[in-house]
């Protein structure tokens, strides 16, 4: 079992990155926007105590100012503790100060958490509430939000997917409006996308579907192991190198369809901080004096979501 006290820690590491990250926002950079995330970050993970080290990060290489697959974080005493995490998720659309950026973390016990490389993974979600195997990966999506919809007791109308905006999901998107469901569009921040399905009353998600990145997948895994959401996903690896870093990494089968428990499993913790508003936080208020953030952290062992709206001073001089 983690520490309790890591749920107050984490919500300390995604403030820190959200705020370097806001003081960018609509600045057109997406670059900066980004190293002074991960900059922010990298230093109050290394203030826990703990002996960690960074399964889902921002690259495979040793090279600033990644956070790296691999990296350790922490004081190097203490509980060992897998870190997936993503400082700013969204870089693009903290640049234009759209909505839904986030500064994301997920922690949880050695082992824990699935080791992917930087790739790309076809993914399904849904939230809690529902009985298991309603959706599949590999089931057409016009199945997929019927038998959603059955087990919501709503119409197929009813149903709302979320879905990001490539090329490469055209059929996905024929195929929900085929049957009649809505279809979110998001241009970037598929964390956030996943997430929404967990509260759909609030964020009125029902479904993810699509490809998105593997690091994005696994964190948002941690968060619905915290929700008891359902997901499904499966690493695209359409190069051999790709398979190669896979098998390294420990995926013994490439072609592998991991439900959610096997990407997040244990005590998970999981935590994110608004840097732009959104449809789930409120981003990061400057005011003269004051910096406001708004957080939500989790934990599967407890089931407990809580959102914490921060207000400190800021120092002058």
């Amino acid at each position: 079992m983690l520490n309790r006290m890591l749920t107050i820690e984490i919500v300390r590491v995604t403030e820190a990155a959200a705020i370097a990250a806001a003081r960018l926002r609509g600045r057109g950079d997406e670059k900066q926007a980004d190293q002074v995330a991960v900059d922010a970050m990298r230093t109050a993970l290394n203030q826990i105590e703990m002996d960690g080290k960074v399964v889902i990060g921002e690259g495979e290489r040793d090279e600033a100012p990644m956070l790296y697959i691999g990296e350790k974080v922490g004081t190097g005493k203490g509980q060992k503790i897998d870190v997936a995490l993503d400082p700013l998720e969204g870089t693009t659309l903290t640049a234009k100060a759209m909505p839904n950026a986030l500064a994301v973390i997920a922690m949880a016990e050695a082992g824990s958490l699935l080791h992917s490389p930087d790739c790309y993974m076809e993914k399904v979600a849904i939230g809690g509430g529902y009985p298991e195997g309603i959706v599949d990966l590999d089931a057409p999506v016009q199945d997929n939000v019927s038998q959603l919809a059955e087990a919501k007791g709503v119409q197929v109308a009813d149903i709302t997917a979320c879905v990001l905006d490539r090329p490469r999901h055209a059929e996905i998107i024929a195929g929900l409006r085929e049957v009649g469901a809505a279809v979110r569009l998001i241009t970037d921040g598929d964390v956030a996308g996943v997430i929404h399905t967990a509260n759909p009353s609030e964020t009125g998600i029902d479904i993810y579907l699509g490809t998105g990145g593997a690091p994005e997948g696994v964190l948002a895994a941690a968060a619905l192991r915290c929700t008891g959401g359902q997901m499904q996903g499966r690493l695209v690896l359409r190069r051999p190198e790709e398979r190669e870093r896979a098998a390294k990494m420990g995926i013994k089968d490439p072609d592998k369809k991991f439900d959610l428990a096997e990407m997040a499993s244990g005590d998970v913790m999981f935590a994110a901080t608004g840097v732009t508003d959104g449809s789930m936080l409120e981003g990061v208020r400057f005011e003269p004096d004051t910096v406001t953030t708004e957080t939500v952290v989790m934990r599967s062992a407890t089931g407990t979501v809580r959102w914490i709206k921060n207000r400190c001073c800021v120092r002058r001089g």
